[in-house]
């Protein structure tokens, strides 16, 4: 497997994002608010995590609609797969997906054999979604086949159960950014995302940019969409708008929607609702 090569320059990325954020300035919109808002990945993945506080987070996305009429619940509930069933199983509202991390969260530091049946157990939990994180420590010795072997190993054994995959951006370069956002995609993801949100570098515009530039790559080369997933740091609603416009400048107004975007964060949520309702929100 070769090694691509970013087509663009770090110059040309940072040239292009200044553009974008002029445009993003002036894109703040009730509409956007709300469109970022329904493309939310609601997660929990903390060690102290139990079935009562997840059944309670739960509980949050349940009593969305009531709280908060005329306005879409978010996308997705992510959640270690151990805690899969009981987000299906506490979930009463429709539309809202149930996702899991698997594969080896958020490392990716063990066997296949154990990633593949991780991933499968999850599904067989009750998951819509499944995230992985691509093998860090096989891709940085540019083991690029174990790489690809890994994540088609798993997106055929969970077979219509979406796929994303993390790439862990924070510590790439953009020429790796842009290598593993082609290998993600060639392998077998449905969506790429930036972060896992457990390292201290995170979602970045530079990185949305590359990966988003892979993904129109291969839509004008094969036809097919693959989805965006920024995470990690993204917190504010001016952060979130600045997302939402790189995708909809590079890849265009059909990506803004859950089927093909996700915003990995939580505290993000109210303070969306914030800006959606004029007053403090302490919901989630």
């Amino acid at each position: 497997m070769s090694i691509e090569i970013c087509p663009l320059s770090n110059e040309d990325i940072q040239s292009e994002l200044e553009d974008i954020r002029v445009i993003a300035a002036k894109n703040s919109s009730i509409k956007l608010y709300e469109k970022a808002f329904s493309c939310i990945d609601l997660t929990t993945l903390n060690s102290t995590d139990t079935v009562a506080l997840v059944t309670d987070f739960t509980g949050k996305v349940n009593r969305f609609p009531e709280a908060f009429p005329g306005l879409s619940n978010v996308a997705a509930i992510c959640v270690y797969p151990n805690m899969a069933a009981t987000v299906k199983n506490a979930m009463k509202v429709p539309n809202v997906r149930v996702a899991a991390v698997a594969g080896g969260f958020p490392s990716s530091m063990t066997f296949l054999n154990l990633k593949v049946e991780e991933a499968q157990m999850a599904v067989e939990a009750g998951v819509n979604e499944i995230d992985i994180v691509l093998p860090l420590w096989a891709f940085l010795e540019n083991d690029l086949e174990t790489c690809s072997k890994e994540i088609s190993a798993i997106k055929n054994a969970i077979g219509d159960t979406h796929l994303k995959v993390i790439l862990e951006s924070g510590v790439l370069n953009v020429d790796q950014i842009w290598q593993s956002s082609i290998l993600a995609i060639e392998a077998g993801a449905d969506f790429i995302k930036t972060s896992t949100g457990k390292l201290p570098q995170a979602a970045s515009p530079e990185a949305a940019f590359v990966m988003c530039l892979a993904i129109k790559q291969h839509f004008e080369e094969t036809g097919k969409k693959i989805g965006f997933k920024p995470a990690g740091g993204i917190v504010s609603p001016d952060d979130a708008i600045l997302y939402l416009t790189i995708v909809q400048e590079i890849l265009g107004k059909d990506w803004l929607r859950p089927e093909l975007f996700r915003i990995g964060a939580s505290r993000l949520a109210n303070n969306l609702l914030e800006k959606l309702t004029g007053q403090p929100v302490k919901h989630f």
